[in-house]
């Protein structure tokens, strides 16, 4: 019996169940779609992470506080005071690899504009972190290196804190707010940069000179953190080396003692929140395929039961000459096609799926050819296996029993 001879064969049985055969095809198309939506919503949350951390800056180096006192173990916290002036002035003499560095330091509090006010945060940088953090203005201009040096009382303010103290569609540039009881003048409005990896809102924040909050409002000479910008992406592990040894020796510490900072580039943030993201996908997508397991476990039932109201039938068509060979392939050929035909339509739930997440949850996905592809074989491979025992079954019934069941 040829190929084509199978197939019609194998319609027209499923054409006489027509529901039972869509219910059986239900656990399948389920599964397709799962295992298609969890690993687009997988790929897409990879590379959603990937990009915003880029647009912080992918050659972007991370100097920390931190401490080693507790046990031994490594600790790093904002409360840690190591970071001085002291480290800022030997970064810039003897960083070969460096390009642009900025101390920094924060404060929260309420931004206040008449009435009106907004929990927000102040940053107090260098005018070297907007390259850094490849932050751009909307409108006005940047503070200066003057500014630092006078500590004067001047910002730059984000979009978030515009819709909150200028909610009438007032430009703020000129005007005066206070942060806490300290009047800022605003010089500049940032560019919006929306959300980053972790869900915060980027256009919620001052920017300021770092001098006017330690001197201002903070009441200190340490920084929270140092940013760096290596010279390229391709120095970046040098450069990060070299930072290492520079505040080892600014900080006059010995062989066997361990670092009281720390020092991260943006390839390792966006290393870890991949590898934990590709963690989380391979998780949702093993969930998704108990859902194809399930589905052929339901194939495999309903050849069974298929088998057994058709004894008369195969015994029929082995009386008329039929192998024991094709009545395997035809119920065989049955059960590849309720499982493809249920990958097909899975494929295509799947697929308006990941539409519709990103329409409506705004979730990026993205659907890869990989994963239609395997969903397909895993389809065919599932029919295959759950479905051979009951056609060997029906190969292996005997002529005369087969024809005499009623």
């Amino acid at each position: 019996m040829n190929a084509y001879n199978l197939i019609i064969i194998a319609i027209r049985a499923l054409q006489r169940n027509k529901l039972r055969a869509f219910l059986t095809m239900l656990g399948i198309i389920m599964g397709v779609a799962s295992v298609i939506a969890m690993v687009a919503i997988g790929q897409g949350s990879k590379q959603s992470i990937q990009s915003s951390l880029s647009n912080m800056g992918s050659n972007m180096i991370t100097i920390s506080p931190s401490s080693n006192l507790n046990g031994g173990v490594k600790i790093a916290g904002s409360s840690f005071q190591t970071l001085t002036d002291k480290d800022i002035v030997a970064l810039r003499k003897q960083a070969q690899y460096v390009t642009e560095i900025s101390p920094s330091v924060s404060s929260r509090g309420q931004a206040i504009n008449g009435a009106l006010n907004w929990p927000t945060q102040m940053q107090g940088v260098s005018p070297d972190y907007l390259d850094i953090r490849k932050l751009t203005l909307k409108d006005g201009i940047p503070f200066t290196n003057d500014d630092v040096l006078t500590s004067a009382k001047v910002c730059l303010i984000g979009q978030t804190v515009i819709d909150n103290l200028f909610p009438n569609g007032e430009n703020p540039i000129g005007k005066v707010i206070r942060f806490g009881n300290i009047p800022f003048k605003v010089i500049g409005i940032l560019n919006p940069k929306g959300q980053n990896a972790f869900g915060q809102d980027q256009d919620d924040i001052l920017i300021a000179p770092y001098t006017t909050l330690q001197k201002r409002i903070l009441a200190t000479i340490y920084y929270s953190n140092i940013y760096a910008s290596a010279a390229n992406e391709g120095v970046t592990d040098a450069a990060t080396k070299e930072i290492t040894q520079i505040l080892r020796d600014s900080h006059r510490l010995r062989a066997d003692e361990g670092n009281d900072f720390q020092v991260r580039t943006q390839e390792e943030l966006i290393n870890t929140l991949s590898s934990t993201s590709g963690l989380l996908t391979v998780l949702l997508t093993v969930i998704a395929g108990i859902s194809l397991v399930i589905g052929g476990i339901g194939i495999m039932n309903i050849m069974y039961v298929s088998v057994t109201e058709r004894t008369r039938e195969i015994g029929l068509r082995m009386a008329i000459g039929a192998r024991g060979k094709d009545i395997l392939l035809q119920f065989l050929m049955e059960a590849i096609l309720i499982s493809i035909t249920g990958g097909v339509i899975g494929v295509l739930l799947g697929i308006v799926s990941c539409r519709l997440v990103t329409l409506i949850l705004t979730w990026p996905t993205i659907i890869s050819e990989g994963s239609v592809l395997l969903s397909f074989v895993v389809c065919a491979l599932t029919g295959i296996f759950f479905g051979y025992y009951p056609a060997q079954k029906a190969s292996r019934l005997d002529p005369i029993e087969a024809l005499r069941y009623e």
